[in-house]
């Protein structure tokens, strides 16, 4: 059984793009998007499928696979992520990612 297309209506074009912006950043987890935009990591890879060129999309997926840091749970202890001093005016981003 296929599950149902994912709709994106939701989300504009700046979201789109800062999720692939941080689809791409090593450090940055799928649970940071998932928090953020409410977009589980099947949901950014189906996202990252439909706006990417194929071969684009095809080498994000070889660089993602069994990456440690992009999953919260499986970074090592003393881990954070690198924030720029411009992120928020850059990105506008809801949340803070300090901790």
């Amino acid at each position: 059984m296929k599950n149902a297309p994912i709709n994106f209506d939701h989300l504009s074009e700046a979201d789109i793009d800062r999720i692939i912006e941080m689809g791409w950043e090593d450090r940055t987890p799928f649970e940071a998007i998932e928090l953020q935009f409410g977009l589980a990591e099947k949901d950014v890879i189906a996202l990252m499928r439909r706006e990417m060129k194929a071969s684009s999309f095809r080498m994000w997926r070889q660089r993602m696979a069994g990456r440690s840091t992009k999953h919260q749970a499986l970074r090592e202890a003393g881990m954070d992520t690198f924030r720029s001093t411009s992120q928020r005016s850059i990105s506008m981003n809801k949340i803070s990612k300090r901790q």
